[in-house]
């Protein structure tokens, strides 16, 4: 006949201390976790992260709580840390993908290579981040469609951030024609530049010849401009010279081809 004293006398103060443990050990958590906000309020973690992180520490503090208490029951920990790793590599197997993602998203949002509202290149696709999640980042291509990007390739691959410098340097490339005037092209130039604001005089505009194509003179054009500007300048100065050297007679080859035909 099983003696029931016995087992109480032999569990009951191990069922109790484990039952102290849990309740201590909850309100120790909820200390910790409150502790835990508003240290990241005060460090300014980005607010994307922060709820993940939260989630994270919570749950590796119950594990640990959980863990002391069944210790104290006279669970074998090593075997129950055994199953707990197994089970935890199998998952991990199944979700290789997610989880490289995850990690993707908590090193960008850490690192913080690009931000919300920065002009990127990535996986072959240009735009402007609209939205950095903890699987995928979005971006708005520039005929406004919305791309998904895994943050696993976008964390471990090469990203061109186009917003993260103050300036940038726009280059054109003019071609004059064989017999014009390259000291000419040169001050046309210089007198189109002269006439944008947007500029930055900091450092002279570049104005060399580049190349003697086949059918052109080529001078390379080079001046340091802010990012937000840069688009404009590139677009407007285009036209710009297209015009000037119309009016100073300077003439803007194309490519040209002679046929010759022979009567037998």
């Amino acid at each position: 006949m099983i003696d029931f004293s016995n087992i109480i006398a032999f569990y009951g103060p191990k069922l109790l201390l484990a039952i102290l443990i849990l309740v201590v050990g909850g309100l120790a958590i909820n200390l910790i976790l409150r502790g835990i906000k508003k240290a990241m309020v005060r460090a300014e973690v980005d607010p994307n992260l922060r709820p993940f992180l939260f989630t994270l520490t919570r749950l590796l503090l119950r594990i640990m709580v959980v863990l002391a208490a069944l210790g104290t029951m006279g669970v074998e920990m090593t075997s129950f840390i055994a199953i707990l790793g197994s089970a935890g590599l199998a998952i991990g197997l199944a979700l290789s993908g997610t989880l490289q993602n995850f990690a993707g998203g908590l090193l960008i949002l850490l690192f913080k290579p690009f931000k919300v509202g920065d002009v990127i290149k990535a996986q072959g696709f240009m735009g402007t981040v609209k939205e950095i999640q903890i699987f995928n980042t979005l971006i708005l291509t520039v005929d406004n469609h919305e791309v998904i990007i895994p943050n696993g390739g976008l964390a471990t691959n090469t990203t061109e951030n186009f917003s993260a410098q103050e300036k940038r340097k726009v280059m054109w490339t003019f071609g004059i024609g064989y017999g014009d005037s390259v000291q000419q092209a040169r001050e046309v130039l210089q007198e189109v530049l002269a006439t944008d604001e947007r500029i930055l005089t900091e450092e002279a505009p570049f104005i060399q010849v580049a190349e003697l194509g086949n059918s052109s003179v080529n001078l390379t054009v080079r001046v340091w401009v802010k990012t937000d500007d840069y688009w404009p300048i590139f677009f407007e100065m285009n036209e710009k010279v297209y015009n000037a050297f119309n009016e100073a007679g300077l003439h803007i080859p194309f490519p040209q081809m002679d046929v010759h035909l022979h009567r037998n």
